[in-house]
């Protein structure tokens, strides 16, 4: 490319260029009407990398930190890139247990913490764990004040974008978590990827308010390094108190997933007929599938367009919509594979699926990671092309936009019978007395595996019942054997503290060990 933002090999030179290019042009922005403009923004990780630097952090150096969705957070991580560190972020809301393997896994030698957050003492649990850690660890505050030094005493900034200098951690389940290696490189082809699909302006004013130690904080930064706008860092989401935020401040784009959409529609359902953020024009987010109803839902009512996205550790951009799409696109897909990225959709035999076959997504290009920190893992993540197993269903369609239908791992299998969770799942989305809902395989002594609809409450409707249940997914032509044997209505489905995504195993343990009595 031309262009020279998209020519950069680091993130630190990234930032380099897009300072040079509108150093006064405003890149982070906060509830208390601080303004960071890119200049200003990389003079300060520069001052903070040397006050790292005279701590004894420098190239190679392995950070752990777990620090929340603030300005003083994103500077701090800048700066450790400038330094070339090793960085392992980490979700603030793991205590010990995730924390420690964490720790222990990277062999971190620091450890940024918020101090004292949310009413606990995150440097009293590094402190504790440090004692675990052969080399010692050294535990630093990272909140409302970082350590700044002189920029002329720092050594050269890193130049190679291919070497692994960031680590994540993917949540497990029934086994530990896996270790996710990412480069400079590899994350600002996400950021490319994104850039590219939401075609944002300037002028446009965006919004942070997911955990940034997620993968998609970095690759959100990146966004605005590579496109020059803004965004809004919201540290704790609460729809009823950031909309009057972004709306002061002028957001044009919200989002993070389909928990945060269904949070600002409830919102703007306290005052039907008038939008609650004038400015907004874009919701956009990722982390979970997006159920074809909510789409019209923000669109009527919220008067934005949904573009919705797919992305996950391994690579934190896949296809993304866009706002040029068609309703249709924007509808039933997560939008088009981004630039540089190539999506194949393989069959379970291991052949290439045609156009609208469903088969396993799989992915090869810049974005997707470089291997696991376990090498048995890596071997058995990639195909022998180089393409990386998903484990997500997909198609992909005629007109080139990627489709999930389900989990591999999702598929409920009932007397013999694939049967998509995703397929009901959308159908019970719609209905009125629906706020969300997980439909999961449980283990069946004769069926093998029935199908289990578990719906949370829609606030002032009455509980969806059984029979109802059964009616709607008639009418709405569902295969008989697809129709759930079990319905369980809860106030709220288990979510993960990233992009609130549900944790349907923890799902599967809940009913699995319950006794149920059969209606049909």
């Amino acid at each position: 490319m031309s262009d020279p933002i998209y020519d950069a090999k680091t993130l630190w030179e990234l930032v380099e260029r897009r300072a040079a290019a509108t150093p006064d042009t405003p890149m982070l922005l906060d509830p208390a009407d601080r303004t960071v403009t890119f200049g200003e923004f990389k003079a300060w990780a520069e001052r903070v990398a040397a006050g790292y630097h005279a701590l004894g952090i420098t190239a190679g150096t392995r950070v752990t930190w777990q620090l929340p969705t603030r300005i003083e957070s994103i500077v701090a991580a800048t700066a450790l890139a400038r330094l070339g560190a090793v960085q392992n972020p980490i979700i603030p809301f793991y205590r010990e247990k995730e924390v420690g393997f964490c720790l222990r896994q990277t062999d971190a030698e620091f450890y940024l913490t918020p101090g004292i957050w949310k009413g606990f003492d995150f440097v009293a649990m590094g402190e504790a764990l440090g004692k675990e850690q052969p080399g010692g660890l050294t535990v630093l505050v990272a909140y409302d004040e970082l350590p700044e030094g002189d920029p002329a005493s720092l050594p050269p900034a890193p130049t190679d974008g291919d070497e692994v200098r960031w680590l994540y951690y993917t949540s497990g389940t029934t086994s530990d978590p896996k270790g996710v290696q990412h480069t400079d490189g590899t994350l600002i082809a996400g950021g490319i990827g994104l850039a590219k699909a939401l075609d944002m302006a300037q002028t446009d004013v965006g919004s942070i308010a997911f955990p940034y130690a997620h993968i998609a904080g970095p690759d959100y930064v990146n966004t605005l390094l590579i496109t020059g706008f803004p965004a809004v860092i919201i540290e704790t989401f609460d729809p009823a108190g950031v909309i009057p935020v972004y709306k002061r401040l002028g957001v044009t784009m919200v989002g993070g997933g389909p928990a945060f959409y269904v949070a600002f529609l409830n919102e703007q359902r306290k005052q039907p007929g008038e939008k609650i953020i004038p400015s907004l024009r874009i919701v956009s987010g990722g982390g979970a599938p997006k159920p074809p109803e909510l789409y019209h839902e923000v669109v009527d009512e919220m008067q934005a367009v949904l573009c919705h996205g797919y992305g996950m550790t391994e690579s934190p951009m896949i296809a993304q919509g866009g706002p040029n799409d068609s309703a249709d696109q924007l509808k039933f897909t997560e939008g088009k594979p981004v630039f540089g990225i190539e999506v194949r959709i393989v069959r379970a035999d291991g052949t290439p699926a045609g156009p609208d076959e469903e088969g396993e997504v799989r992915l090869r290009g810049p974005m997707v990671f470089k291997g696991y920190t376990d090498p048995e893992l890596t071997k058995e993540a990639f195909d022998e092309d180089g393409f990386y197993r998903t484990g997500d269903l997909g198609k992909l369609r005629a007109d080139g936009h990627l489709s999930l239908t389900g989990r591999l791992k999702d598929v409920i299998i009932r007397k013999g019978e694939n049967i998509s969770a995703r397929e009901i799942e959308d159908l019970l989305f719609a209905h009125p007395k629906v706020a969300d809902v997980a439909v999961v395989g449980l283990t069946d002594r004769e069926r093998g595996e029935r199908v289990c609809a578990v719906v949370e409450r829609q606030p002032g409707q009455p509980d969806l019942e059984f029979d109802e249940m059964v009616r709607y997914l008639k009418d709405a032509s569902l295969m008989v054997q697809k129709i759930p044997e079990q319905l369980e209505v809860v106030d709220a489905l288990p979510r993960n503290d990233t992009l609130r995504k549900v944790l349907k195993f923890k799902i599967r343990d809940e009913y699995n060990a319950k006794p149920w009595t059969p209606r049909r």
